[in-house]
């Protein structure tokens, strides 16, 4: 692993670049970023979370998963409907009601609250089209980003707890895919920590167990089926 200001970087094969997101996470764990009563603020628990989604793992591809994950993260943020749980049509609706008793208050010659439903009605309206065009972008976005953006720029992440990138090297020296993966945080404090642990890793631990995702189709496949029968035990010695 090489460290810089810039973050944490490691060249190699899959397995080096899924081990080196392990590590920064078990890091950033033992940290107490994922825990709202640590010293870190709370903020860093959900970007925690999105962290150890992204990062890459060991059944994954890059050109797949990774990519399908980058431009969902990528994403043009919600707007104002999207954070309420509004749909367009749902805010059209709100927008013709408010319409409706702002026509209700002129007739009560009630100037002031006619003003009022009418700008709120305004509102909605101008919520549903927000929420319209940042969901069709959302679908050209992933379309351009998937198959355009991504051959010509490394996958990336970030939020306020994490930067990194991951792109396929072009020296392979003939020992199949390698790659280039490099990991920053961002809270100068919290990276100091998280360096001190990558060290203590490097000292303690001989060999890191990459996790790997249990198969449990099989499982399901003869789920309510008897279980096997115990192996007959012989272990029994057949020395006199």
């Amino acid at each position: 692993m090489e460290e810089s200001i810039s973050g944490f970087k490691v060249r190699g094969d899959w397995g080096d670049v899924v081990e080196h997101g392990e590590r920064i996470t078990r890091a950033l764990r033992d940290a107490g970023v994922h825990d709202p009563a640590a010293d870190y603020q709370a903020g860093f628990t959900r970007a925690f979370e999105e962290w150890e989604e992204w990062r890459p793992k060991a059944h994954e591809t890059l050109d797949t998963d990774v990519s399908e994950k980058t431009s969902e993260q990528a994403s043009i943020e919600e707007g104002k409907g999207e954070k309420a749980g509004k749909n367009p049509d749902e805010d059209i609706k709100t927008a013709g009601e408010k319409l409706s008793e702002s026509y209700e208050r002129l007739e009560e010659d009630d100037a002031e609250a006619a003003v009022g439903n009418w700008k709120e009605s305004i509102d909605y309206v101008a919520r549903a089209a927000d929420s319209a065009s940042r969901k069709a972008f959302r679908r050209v976005e992933d379309t351009v980003y998937q198959n355009v953006m991504t051959q010509l720029a490394p996958y990336y992440f970030d939020n306020e707890l994490v930067s990194a990138n991951i792109q396929q090297s072009t020296r392979n020296g003939g020992n199949g895919e390698q790659f280039v993966f490099e990991v920053n945080v961002n809270d100068d404090v919290l990276k100091d920590d998280v360096s001190d642990r990558l060290a203590e890793f490097d000292e303690e631990i001989d060999r890191w167990h990459v996790e790997v995702e249990k198969d449990t189709d099989a499982a399901e496949a003869i789920e309510g089926a008897e279980p096997p029968p115990e192996p007959e035990d012989n272990s029994r010695s057949t020395t006199n």
